[in-house]
């Protein structure tokens, strides 16, 4: 699969572009490249990640054997998004497939063209290695088809999408207590101290956001940027922002900016959250409208928009945008207190990131950021360029992992095992304890606990007596 992939990689991103309408470098970024990072971590770490791992026995288990053995639990189900048609097709299936099991995929309504040829390369794959194919299966439909995986009788789900949608999904699976893991999105937070290199950060700040025009689970829409260097920083981002190029991106490499994948109301959408903030206080300073004019207004096209002294009451402020909005928000005083009450101030907690000339500084302060995870003086995203690291959230943003060892044995029964150290060796009831009752069992069961647990020698000799007196004889019954 991955000889594939590096070998067709631009047939892979151009299948993923002409799906979405991001630009070819973001699908090289986004799509293809994570997933190679994704493969080469099974390939090298992660057998490793599923050998049985042996535990200590205890105190009073010496003669036995104890380990923990990851058993696949046999059928997954995974509904992914559209924002990433390529890797969010064979990010779960490599997964899957890693770690013995197979996989049902409802992939999304507005994605669904590109799996035929997914799928494809899917097959011929499981081919090279005289797995069936029916190891894959592809699922497409509206809401009604996702209801119907997570209620189908599969041993786990894994969601990728909105709030509202996760919390529908956990609900039709607790009735069969399926395990589900749910990433649901995020609003990071992007801390700019005043002693920050900011003409360093401007171009990353732009990648973080421009990506895919915004459409990332984890990516940074909150820039919470110290009054000490507010200004340079809006003025740096304003810069390059207008330069870029929106347009159709399929067979121009040249553009900067692609289409927005879910039409219209998507559009809407982020009027509406622009129109808020504006009225709040906020002020454009790049985009901020529909194009009105061609050829953009023909397409599903918004500007890169920049919103400057975005106040913490716009519904921007709280809304996933899941769009080519950056919100700047002014940190007065330079305090890092106050940026990371500003930061924690949101029901998302996915990812997120800080800035700081002194690395000390950005560590203390990511430290502090309610999130799954988090970035020192990079962008947040790296996290997932590291595919040791588990992927995911905590309040609105969802529970449970993907990625890294987590997510690999997430997606096998965990199971405990105690077997004999020696076969000639094996533990028995001690007659004291034996039924019917002796009168002393729980006398020796006593003298078991001073032996092995007790903290001073005097008592654990005491138990050695107790054991040596109870073991001597069976005592009359009452």
């Amino acid at each position: 699969m991955l000889r594939f992939i590096t070998e067709n990689q631009v047939d892979c991103a151009r299948v993923a572009v002409r799906e979405s309408g991001k630009t070819l470098l973001d699908a090289i970024i986004g799509e293809v490249l994570v997933t190679c990072e994704k493969l080469a971590w099974l390939s090298d770490k992660g057998e490793q990640c599923l050998t049985k791992e042996y535990r200590d026995t205890g105190r009073m288990m010496m003669m036995k054997r104890v380990y923990v053995e990851w058993v696949p639990l046999g059928v997954i189900g995974a509904i992914v998004p559209w924002n990433y048609p390529f890797h969010n097709v064979f990010n779960p299936v490599s997964a899957a497939l890693f770690s013995g099991n197979s996989i049902v995929i409802k992939v999304s309504e507005y994605a669904s063209w590109s799996i035929q040829y997914y799928k494809r390369v899917i097959d011929a794959c499981l081919d090279a290695v005289q797995a069936p194919r029916d190891l894959v299966q592809f699922v497409v439909g509206y809401g009604a088809a996702g209801e119907a995986l997570v209620s189908s009788g599969v041993d786990k789900i894994i969601f990728v999408g909105s709030p509202g949608v996760g919390v529908k999904v956990a609900q039709t699976a607790a009735r069969s207590l399926t395990p589900v893991v749910l990433e649901l999105g995020g609003k990071d937070p992007f801390v700019v101290c005043e002693d920050a290199d900011v003409k360093g950060i401007v171009q990353t700040a732009c990648r973080g956001v421009w990506q895919n025009m915004g459409q990332n689970c984890a990516g940074p829409e909150r820039f919470l940027v110290y009054e000490g260097v507010y200004q340079e920083f809006c003025d740096g981002v304003t810069r390059v922002t207008r330069e870029l190029k929106t347009g159709p991106s399929l067979g121009d490499t040249g553009v900067d900016c692609g289409a927005i994948c879910m039409g219209p109301a998507q559009l809407r959408h982020y009027q509406r959250l622009v129109d808020d903030a504006v009225s709040k206080g906020a002020r454009v300073l790049t985009g901020g409208c529909v194009p009105s004019d061609p050829p953009l207004n023909t397409g599903t096209f918004y500007p890169p928009t920049i919103l400057a002294d975005v106040p913490e009451t716009a519904i921007i402020a709280q809304e996933e945008i899941f769009g080519p909005i950056m919100c700047i928000f002014k940190v007065k005083g330079n305090s890092d207190e106050e940026a990371v009450r500003m930061a924690n101030n949101c029901e998302f907690a996915l990812s997120s990131c800080a800035f700081s000339g002194s690395a000390d500084r950005a560590k203390k302060i990511s430290a502090q950021l309610v999130a799954g995870m988090s970035a020192v003086n990079d962008l947040e995203g790296c996290t997932y360029m590291s595919q040791s690291l588990p992927f995911g959230g905590c309040k609105k943003s969802g529970y449970d992992r993907f990625a890294g060892p987590e997510g690999l044995r997430g997606l096998c029964l965990m199971r405990s095992v105690c077997e004999d150290r020696f076969s000639f060796l094996r533990n028995s009831i001690p007659p004291p304890m034996h039924y019917p009752a002796t009168g002393v069992g729980h006398l020796f069961a006593q003298g078991l606990i001073h032996m092995f647990y007790s903290t001073s020698l005097m008592d654990k000799m005491k138990g050695v007596f107790m054991l040596i007196r109870y073991s001597l004889g069976k005592p009359k019954r009452n």
